[in-house]
């Protein structure tokens, strides 16, 4: 199945969004440029052309910028692709697209619904080869006692908790707009 890419910008700077027939099939958070995320997007979905996006993509690619502007957003109504990936990994997957924004699991509750709790371990692998994130928010799995865990896009665990600050799961936690001016940041918030 050919796959097709559209690269869009968000407050955290330049995204990609892989889809075809199916649904998205990956997601890529910014990696500093455009051509990085470009660039990354590719050896992830080799053979992907660019092309612009149909509208259901589009209302995908509008719900994750405003995600990313501070918006709580849902976006399980959005279809994705995960036929060739793990039977393990999809049911992963499954559950973590039913955390609302704001919320949280860890990932010995996931391994509990998935009818074993030392399954832990594995959830966390499954969800680290996440090719979908935001769509399928890895961010709000936590490890036991509250602790991040790992985050496997770019910005790592500093990402993931911005993410969750965004979401309001981390109400004191870094933004992303951390990194901007002061008088940025101001236009941004209000």
């Amino acid at each position: 199945m050919s796959n097709s890419f559209a690269i869009f910008d968000t407050a955290i700077g330049p995204c990609g969004i892989v889809w075809n027939a199916r649904g998205i099939a990956g997601v890529q958070i910014h990696d500093g440029t455009e051509s990085a995320t470009r660039a990354r997007l590719l050896r992830r979905f080799a053979g992907a052309q660019e092309t612009a996006p149909p509208a259901q993509v589009r209302r995908a690619i509008d719900g994750i910028v405003a995600l990313l502007r501070g918006e709580k957003r849902d976006l399980n109504d959005v279809a994705i692709d995960t036929g060739d990936l793990p039977e393990f990994n999809r049911k992963v997957y499954d559950i973590a697209r039913t955390i609302p924004p704001g919320s949280t699991l860890t990932y010995g509750e996931i391994a509990e619904r998935l009818g074993d709790k030392l399954l832990a371990r594995d959830v966390g692998q499954a969800l680290g080869q996440n090719p979908i994130p935001l769509i399928v928010p890895c961010h709000r799995v936590l490890a036991a006692g509250g602790k991040t865990g790992g985050f496997s896009a770019p910005g790592g665990v500093v990402s993931k908790l911005r993410l969750l600050t965004i979401e309001g799961a981390q109400p004191n936690g870094p933004t992303l707009f951390d990194h901007l001016p002061l008088a940025a940041k101001r236009g941004r918030r209000s």
